[in-house]
């Protein structure tokens, strides 16, 4: 994959590798004095193989707390473990510069995150992007799903998990379960990540903590409240207890930039006005250059419950409760040169017979000046006959998550125990307003775009006052002759999952023990769209009032010496005030039967039942201690999906599609102590994750939306995706609190689900007309297709390194400090298909990074704690064949840096300060790897809190 050469961070990538080696080097010979003079020198792990004599002198025992204190319960977690896993716990969120759980989990090994606003949403393991990672919340599959900006990936009707609905203060540890086990339940092909809430015997006695923060975005320019409190106490001889948790967070942000959607050919869509075909068949051009503000505003409430009830020291029983609220509204302003994306004039009639009917279009464009860099992008351009459009969008969001959880276990006799578990986990996502308005002007003259300047933020002036009110027009159009909108588009989704397991072990000797249970799993998923019946039909002004009175200016705030980055725009409130477009009557009275969207009208019901059978082992070999387990996961999968079909039919009609499928999953984890301090790991399994939820649905969805039109169809009869895996890993604690380690994965991928998207007439593909109606699209309009297949897969492969030690064999105050390093490298190439099975391009599978790395530098003394993480992931692809003639489309390379500081007035009360984003990362999307055209180039700026905890 390609880098792009306006972003390069070679030297700081270089940098940041010599600065990990220089450290390395400069321990190896206190190291290496350690292991001569200390074999055992690390923890619990030594101390079990090694017993002290009767007359050894008794130390006073050493405990770190802190930051380095969290960092060795998350080694002592990994030791432990007979997987590969990774941890994080209670200080190590609390204390870390993050607003989430996904920016908590990128500093694991192996795992990158995607952001909306800003913000961390959603995770890839190992290169496997989220819809391959299985989330439990306190022992139990979650899912929850938020909406995004449609650049990051809009509302979620999938089976990823949105991190972004939880602070990360809720959470005292994360485990990330890279190997497969027979007990832990099926449906991850990247990684099992288990969420743990804190629960009352987690501490001693009565416990209360609070925190509050002030936080500043020095784009937005607001401040933004956090606050945090746990309060928990245990009575009767520590028998029984009770917790409650509080997090909450205000925060508004402004996203702003250039986005292009997608770039195109220059001759598609009947080309530009008297430009022959020879010259710019191979020319691309920008469909929707524009600029965008973005406005952001979110409450994020969560709220967590727990009772612990140990009746007698054989049993033990529990409670959990969850509840998190994400409430949100989003505001998307954009400036759009239009006609690039539309070929709208009526069939048969081009040229000057196309203006005369006053359609807009490239057909009607006139390039009166141009300029084609050596990649084949039309980077300047100045014409005449182009429609822009200033479009305002305005969308209310909320995500509801909760879940019960009861658990219990006991202890039959000392040999043979019994757990139960069993709960719901529901997330409901409403959007109940998505309203976009807008007003146009048609056929400007000298209209310009430039990228020669910066092929990233190019200057836009759209060849006249886009300030002025009267230069704009708000009329109803239709296909042949365009005019403004008013789009409605609440839309819905629910997942709820039910959950009951029952296991138990039976230590049958005392180096075996068996294990056996079964889990049955119920889960619904439905979502629906509502839209009005014709987006194109506006009304009236009435007498006496203008654009004017419905209009209201927006500009950039941070980006200097571009065009006309000051612009007017709908006025959502005084359009709904002039005319109540949000009555639900009349032109503004909106239905989930319109027929483009009755495919996002859909639901999955899917029955999973699993039983398993696992032994885990301790034996030896000589004198080599070996652990492990070995055991087998029997599942049975049963899916309903029904939706809307037009298969043979004129008129949708609601179907409903069943299939069951059955898979044996064997697994096998073996950890050799070859010293106390040195262990290989190796573990091989089978593992399996369904189809996409989206991709299930047995109908299509039409959506038009300006220039932007597609098709996305569904797959009731998709495969789950398969695959085998290896793992090899070398760990060695060479010291206290130090950890050297190199882990080597390969994945077997044997079945895989691939999107095919093409671009051709929405006439070619056997749907009925019908689905266009009210959407102001022609059957021969240009239409880009979305369809899920099965797939061949192919192989996976990489490693991880990771480095982590405090640097206590130095000199002083720099004793205090300490470092965390982990590299990832991952390779995989998948052979992708069109719609009709032919291949494609064999490239690398969507949302792999092939580099990642994550390095934090610390320093904790007795008051005063600081450190530094930055967080790197290379460049991936996102849609693979790409669109309108480019071959990928893909998010270029990120380098965030984070910042957190903290000073200790007693054991009670501390201050805080925390930086994020230093650097104001862009986000940039790009199209086609030999183009690198711009697809979007948005930033969201820095982030900085300060704040107070106090603990009693």
């Amino acid at each position: 994959m390609k880098l792009h050469s306006s972003i390069k961070k070679t030297p700081v990538t270089l940098l940041a590798a010599s600065i990990g080696l220089a450290l390395q080097m400069a321990a190896l010979p206190v190291l290496a004095q350690q292991a001569a003079s200390t074999p055992a020198a690390s923890g619990a792990a030594a101390t079990a193989a090694a017993p002290q004599a009767d007359d050894a002198t008794n130390l006073d025992a050493v405990t770190v707390t802190g930051f380095r204190g969290a960092l060795e319960k998350a080694l002592d977690k990994k030791r432990s473990e007979t997987g590969v896993v990774d941890a994080i716990v209670a200080e190590d969120i609390a204390d870390f510069p993050d607003l989430n759980l996904a920016e908590s989990l990128q500093r694991i090994p192996g795992v990158s995150i995607a952001r909306d606003a800003g913000e961390g949403r959603q995770i890839s393991v190992r290169g496997l992007d989220s819809q391959f990672t299985r989330v439990r919340i306190n022992g139990m599959e979650a899912l929850t799903t938020t909406g995004g900006t449609d650049s990051s990936g809009g509302a979620n009707r999938g089976r990823g998990f949105d991190f972004n609905v939880f602070a990360s203060e809720l959470f005292n540890s994360i485990t990330v379960r890279k190997t497969a086990s027979a007990d832990v339940e099926e449906g991850a092909l990247g990684a099992t990540v288990d969420l743990q809430t804190a629960r009352p015997f987690d501490y001693d006695g009565f416990t209360f903590v609070t925190g509050a923060q002030m936080g500043y975005n020095d784009l937005a320019g607001d401040l933004d409240p956090r606050a945090t409190m746990l309060i928990s106490n245990t009575w009767a001889d520590n028998k029984f207890g009770a917790l409650m948790s509080v997090a909450y967070t205000k925060r508004r942000l402004v996203e702003e930039g250039h986005s292009t959607v997608r770039w195109d050919t220059g001759t598609s869509s009947g080309g530009f006005a008297g430009t022959p075909a020879a010259e710019s068949a191979t020319v691309f051009h920008p469909r929707i250059p524009r600029y965008g503000v973005l406005e952001h505003e979110q409450e994020r409430l969560g709220i967590t419950a727990s009772l612990q009830f140990d009746p007698t020291a054989n049993t033990s029983m529990g409670l959990d409760m969850m509840y998190a609220d994400l409430d949100a509204t989003r505001t998307e302003n954009f400036l759009n040169g239009l006609s690039f994306s539309r070929g709208a004039c009526v069939a048969g009639t081009a040229g000057n017979a196309c203006r005369a009917a006053g359609a807009g279009g490239k057909p009607e464009t006139v390039v009166l000046e141009s300029e084609v860099d050596a990649r084949g992008n039309l980077v300047y351009g100045r014409f005449n006959n182009v429609d822009v459009r200033s479009e305002a969008r305005y969308d209310e969001l909320e995500t509801k998550f909760t879940q019960f959880n009861f658990y219990a276990d006991h202890k039959i006799t000392d040999d043979f125990s019994v757990n139960f578990q069993a709960g719901r986990a529901k997330s409901e996502f409403e959007n109940p307003i998505q309203t976009t308005i807008t007003i146009d002007r048609l056929n400007a003259q000298n209209y310009v775009y430039d990228y020669r300047g910066d092929n990233r933020l190019p200057v836009i002036t759209a060849g006249f006052d886009v300030t002025d009110p009267s230069q704009w027009r708000f009329i109803s159009g239709n296909a042949q002759n365009p005019g403004s909108e008013i789009r409605l588009r609440p839309q819905f989704a629910e997942n709820t999952i039910d959950n009951g397991q029952l296991g138990m072990s039976w230590q049958l000797t005392d180096g075996f023990r068996l294990k056996a249970g079964g889990q049955f799993k119920e889960y619904n998923f439905e979502t629906r769209e509502e839209r009005r019946a014709s987006e194109l039909v506006v009304p009236t002004l009435p007498a006496g009032m203008t654009l004017a009175d419905l209009t209201k200016r927006i500009g950039l705030e941070d980006i200097s010496g571009v065009g006309d980055s000051v612009w007017l725009i709908p006025d959502i409130d005084a359009f709904n005030r002039a005319f109540n477009i949000y009555s639900d009557s009349g032109i503004f009275t909106v239905s989930d039967q319109v027929a483009a969207v009755l495919g996002n009208n859909r639901s999955v019901e899917e029955r999973d039942q699993g039983f398993y059978l696992q032994g885990d082992f301790t034996t030896q070999i000589g004198s080599l201690p070996l652990s492990g387990n070995i055991g087998v996961r029997q599942v049975s999968t049963t899916q309903t999906s029904t939706g809307f079909s037009t298969v043979g039919t004129t008129t949708p009609q609601q179907v409903t599609v069943k299939r069951s499928y059955d898979d044996t999953l064997p697994s096998f984890n073996l950890v050799a102590d070859i010293t106390p301090d040195f262990l290989i790991r190796v573990a091989a399994s089978k593992v399996m994750a369904r189809p996409g939820l989206g991709n299930l649905t047995p109908g299509v969805t039409v959506n038009v939306s300006g220039g932007n039109r597609v098709v996305t169809g569904g797959n009731p009869a998709l495969d789950p995706f398969r695959a085998t895996t290896g793992d090899l890993s070398f760990e060695w604690y060479f010291a206290e609190e130090s950890l050297l380690a190199l882990g080597l994965f390969y994945k077997d991928i044997d079945s895989f689900v691939l999107t095919s998207r093409e671009t051709r007439p929405y006439n070619t593909s056997g749907l009925p007309p019908e689905l266009l109606a009210g959407t102001g699209a022609l059957p021969t309009d240009d239409f880009q297709f979305n369809v899920p297949v099965n797939s061949k897969g192919g192989p996976l492969k990489g490693l991880e390194f990771t480095y982590q030690q405090p640097f206590t064999f130095l000199p002083s105050f720099w004793s205090d400090f300490g470092v965390q390093l982990n590299y990832t490298y991952v390779d995989s190439k998948i052979q992708y298909v069109t719609s009709t099975g032919a291949p494609s391009l064999r490239t690398d599978l969507t949302g792999l990074s092939k580099n990642a790395y994550n390095a934090t530098l610390y320093y904790e003394g007795e008051k005063f704690g600081a450190r530094v993480s930055a967080a790197y992931r290379d460049d991936y692809l996102t849609t693979v064949p790409g669109r309108n003639g480019n071959d990928v489309e893909g998010t270029a390379e990120t380098l965030t840096i984070d910042m957190s500081a903290s000073y200790s007035f007693n054991e009670h009360f501390e201050l805080t300060l925390e930086g994020l984003n230093l650097t104001d990362e862009y986000q940039d999307q790009w199209v086609d790897s030999i183009g690198d055209r711009a697809s979007v180039y948005h930033h969201t700026g820095r982030q900085y809190f300060l704040g107070a905890r106090y603990k009693f």
